[in-house]
């Protein structure tokens, strides 16, 4: 087995990450290495310089016309793929890490404002109650995302038995396999049992384990359905712009910081490894009482 190989490996077994993200890393290095004319089996890595990273950087920007984000993104990879060649000394010399990241434009996360949101949580009651259970199961999966922040992905593995036997909580299997709790609020627990006791094909699902959400055939539902059932219910209300489970996230994480929770709470909840990352949405709280200042305030007003 080549360096690559083993690296791959060590992110399947030891990192335990997603068969995606390992995907990305296999392609990010595959890239670098087609750059330099070589591949898996004949990669020298000692015989790699500052310069062939430098250039590769530049091919990204100027050739491949990538944005810096993407760019950056490939640069992670690599320097991961480094680090794990000096711990294992195959190499011996760093030529990844002090090369700077692109610049970068901040990007506020999309959210749901509080008005619109309770609209569509209107609406989605009719549709709870609904004898069309298509109909329920997608009004189930918009409320699922709204009140518990959970990852496209993670809504999709989630199992019947991850559903506390009292409904009071549902346990998730984030990134990197990180295990955490997330309480279920009592009306969606009402919604969950209803939705389960009414659904009686709820109770067969083709495969090993029980999938939450199953589609009509009793299958689990992919991650490419779920998106669209978000997308039609959140267009179906009138919601502009951006609509996807990714949207729901970053406004269950919004409301709450709105509402004066706790920012370590919300990375919980979150499932990020990091503050940094759950740290945006102070920006998105800081933009928002721009917005109110600038309206509400009487010298802003008088100099109109």
């Amino acid at each position: 087995m080549s360096a690559v190989d083993d690296f791959i490996l060590w992110l399947e077994a030891e990192r335990r990450y997603s068969p995606l993200t390992v995907r990305n890393y296999r392609r990010d290095i595959t890239d670098f290495l087609s750059f330099l004319h070589t591949d898996f089996e004949h990669f020298a890595p000692e015989a790699i310089l500052r310069e062939d990273v430098e250039e590769w950087m530049i091919y990204l920007v100027e050739e491949r016309k990538l944005k810096p984000q993407s760019v950056n993104r490939a640069m992670a990879s690599l320097r991961t793929f480094w680090h794990w060649m000096l711990v294992h000394k195959l190499v011996s010399r760093d030529v990844v890490t002090s090369l700077s990241s692109l610049k970068t434009s901040r990007r506020l996360p999309v959210f749901v404002a509080d008005s619109r949101m309770m609209q569509l949580v209107e609406m989605l009651r009719q549709d709870l109650h609904s004898d069309d259970l298509e109909r329920m199961r997608d009004a189930v999966v918009v409320v699922l995302f709204y009140t518990t922040g959970l990852r496209l992905s993670e809504l999709a593995n989630a199992n019947r038995e991850d559903i506390a036997a009292d409904f009071s909580h549902i346990r998730i299997l984030g990134k990197g396999r990180k295990e955490r709790i997330v309480p279920l609020l009592g009306s969606v627990a009402k919604i969950l049992k209803k939705y389960f006791s009414q659904n009686s094909s709820q109770n067969i699902c083709i495969g090993q384990k029980k999938a939450l959400i199953l589609s009509k055939k009793q299958e689990r539902l992919s991650q490419r359905t779920l998106q669209r059932i978000v997308d039609r219910v959140l267009k179906g209300a009138g919601i502009q712009g951006k609509t996807s489970p990714h949207v729901l996230r970053h406004t269950f994480a919004t409301h709450l910081l709105n509402e004066g929770a706790d920012l370590r709470e919300i990375q919980e909840l979150l499932g990020h490894s990091s503050l940094k990352a759950t740290q945006v949405y102070t920006h998105t709280n800081v933009e928002r009482l721009r917005e109110i200042y600038t309206s509400a305030h009487p010298r802003e007003r008088s100099d109109e």
